[in-house]
């Protein structure tokens, strides 16, 4: 990613101070009012109790009437102009549907949530076009009460029947995360224009209103639900700060920011949304995106690359401060990154294979040689958290859940010792490859003239890995060299992108690199990636094929505690699952966030705890007698 800002000389924008909280009342005749409502309300709705704000666990850490999310600087220089960049291309705007490619452009800028979810807590989301939400105990239903003050782009007011037709339309032909999580509603109902509650059925729990309240919002006048499965550079009509102004079809998208913003001095939104106008620029390789960074064509770069941070920022405009590089330390888990065993695949299907083969991955040789040591092992779904089993013994919690799964676990996997097998960093580790060997013996394979082969048949051990760009093939290549020494012939595919997508869809492969990033709250996802019925169903992320019942037991275990010691227990528990099962061979993971920016741009003192928020960015006003090198 590259950020261009051009200054556009603006003044700070006074910004008043809002309570979220229902429409004209104050925060004591709030109060108040949640008193009469438990005391005279409904019997099914006796309990259901008025928010600003809901959290996963607990409640959300900024109280009623907070000015302002901690993490930006309520007081940034307004004006400028911001250029992303970004590889690849796109061929539609609508990223809520299975076709086509679409830019996350739109749902960043220019829709909006009923609720905001912060990237300063692990999961608190506070209310947005939704001024108040209401939510039972249980959290069998959530209501939403709208902002009166809440207008689309084209100026009328987003109400009850927009939320409706949105939720349908995602229900209906969103993709498969959307149809699964929308499913679980039962029934919705609109008592009046500003108001509409969901009522959940089977299969609903804790983070459903949360994700309820992330959806996406369209005007329902302004959006044809006969084409909205389709392809389209139509934007969606939303109600956020931004409106696409300019757009060149899998080139670039430019938004304006909206002079009528409704949330302008809204406290969700001070501090944030910075620049004047947006541009999205798309390229085919990340070389043009880095050579376009160190010519001053950008202000701003996230680096993934450790080679590239290591050495490639070597320049003149580093070394005299032109070009500011820092390490970022967040609170969030690193994720999973992994070479993936396609289960459904017979040569994986024995657990001893896979676990056989990823002895012979030599972390230690690679790090040193391909990535400048740059890199830490991944050793789990949740690495850098607490959610982490790597290196815990299992606590009551865990092992009762288990017992409850009835899943049994080897000791190194209860008692925290499991770890990914270290090499000697030779990339010859001859231990391993006995151990490796041994493991495929017990599996009913044996050595002969080099090759590897079943006993039973004699079918050679082998697999292609799939990948789709050159730094995933030469990691691959690395990888079937050590696993040539015990007979076992991986076979590496470059394939361009439209058919690795398409292949992986389908699961239509044997072995792929892939990444799980995760949230400080993971939640309903994880069912996408790990659950039985993701298993089956084309598109899911579930691409190891992972269909075991303990593990569905510890993911509904996720989403239905309610207290923080019982979600951690649970997320230990599938942790030390996923892992036992040897779906993956794991890989590696950024022990920081590498962020290098040009002198003069504005980045919060403080940053978000589980994110790096782009639009918390502002640019410095240009001194009063010097002139913007980025002017074109």
């Amino acid at each position: 990613m590259w950020i261009r800002w051009h200054s556009l000389g603006k003044k700070p924008a006074s910004l008043a101070l809002v309570v979220v909280a229902r429409a004209f009342v104050s925060l004591a005749a709030l109060g108040l009012l949640v008193g009469l409502v438990t005391a005279i309300g409904s019997p099914a709705r006796a309990e259901e109790t008025m928010r600003h704000g809901i959290a996963m666990h607990g409640e959300p850490a900024l109280p009623p009437g907070f000015a302002h999310l901690p993490f930006v600087n309520p007081d940034a220089p307004k004006g400028g102009r911001l250029v992303m960049g970004q590889q690849g291309t796109f061929d539609s705007l609508n990223a809520f549907v299975v076709r086509g490619v679409a830019p996350d452009a739109l749902q960043r800028f220019v829709l909006q949530s009923l609720l905001y979810r912060s990237p300063d807590e692990p999961f608190s989301a506070y209310g947005l076009l939704a001024r108040s939400v209401e939510l039972p105990d249980d959290r069998s239903s959530v209501t939403f009460h709208l902002d009166p003050a809440a207008r689309f782009s084209d100026g009328k007011p987003v109400t009850a029947s927009d939320v409706v037709f949105s939720y349908e339309m995602l229900r209906t032909h969103g993709k498969p995360f959307h149809r699964s999580s929308l499913g679980r509603v039962a029934r919705v109902e609109t008592p009046d224009a500003g108001t509409v509650r969901f009522i959940f059925g089977p299969g609903a729990d804790r983070e459903t209103p949360l994700i309820i309240g992330s959806i996406p919002i369209f005007a329902r006048h302004a959006t044809n639900p006969a084409t909205f499965p389709e392809t389209t550079f139509t934007p969606l009509v939303g109600s956020g700060p931004y409106l696409i102004s300019e757009l060149r079809p899998g080139e670039s998208i430019t938004m304006t920011r909206r002079p009528d913003f409704w949330a302008a001095k809204h406290p969700l939104m001070r501090g944030l949304h910075n620049v004047d106008v947006i541009r999205y620029d798309y390229f085919r390789d990340q070389n043009s995106l880095f050579e376009a960074f160190k010519a001053g064509l950008s202000d701003l770069r996230v680096e993934t690359d450790p080679t590239r941070w290591s050495t490639g920022y070597d320049v003149p405009a580093v070394r005299d401060g032109r070009i500011v590089r820092r390490a970022l330390k967040l609170d969030t888990p690193k994720g999973l990154s992994a070479f993936v065993f396609n289960t459904r695949r017979p040569q994986f299907a024995d657990v001893r294979v896979r676990e056989a083969l990823a002895l012979l991955f030599d972390f230690e040789w690679a790090n040193r040689n391909l990535y400048f040591g740059a890199y830490r092992r991944s050793d789990s779904l949740f690495a850098g958290s607490d959610l982490s089993a790597s290196g815990v013994v299992a606590d009551e919690r865990e092992r009762a859940l288990l017992a409850r799964l009835g899943a049994s676990l080897p000791d190194p996997m209860l008692d925290g010792s499991w770890t990914p097998t270290a090499s000697d960093g030779s990339g010859r580790d001859r231990d391993l490859a006995r151990r490796a060997v041994d493991l495929l013996d017990q599996a009913g394979y044996r050595l002969e003239d080099g090759v590897m082969r079943k006993r039973a048949g004699g079918e050679a051990l082998g697999f292609e890995i799939t990948v789709s760009s050159r730094p995933q093939e030469r990691l691959a290549l690395n990888y079937a060299k050590s696993l040539q020494r015990i007979g076992v012939n991986a076979r590496v595919r470059l394939i361009d992108d439209v058919q690795y997508w398409r292949r992986l869809a389908a699961f239509d492969v044997d072995m792929v690199q892939w990444t799980w990033p995760v949230s400080a709250s993971p939640g309903t996802e994880q069912a996408n990636r790990w659950g039985s019925a993701a298993a089956d169903r084309q598109g899911s992320l579930n691409y190891a094929g992972a269909k075991l019942p303990a593990i569905d037991g510890a993911i509904q275990a996720m989403l239905s505690a309610r207290a923080r010691e019982d979600f951690v227990a649970a997320a230990r528990v599938l942790d030390r699952l996923v892992m036992s099962g040897h779906f993956v061979v794991p890989l590696f993971v950024l022990p920081d966030l590498w962020v290098a920016h040009q002198r003069g741009v504005g980045i919060p003192a403080r940053p978000a705890r589980f994110g790096f928020a782009v639009e918390s960015l502002w640019r410095e006003p240009d001194p009063p007698n010097g002139n913007s090198r980025l002017s074109n």
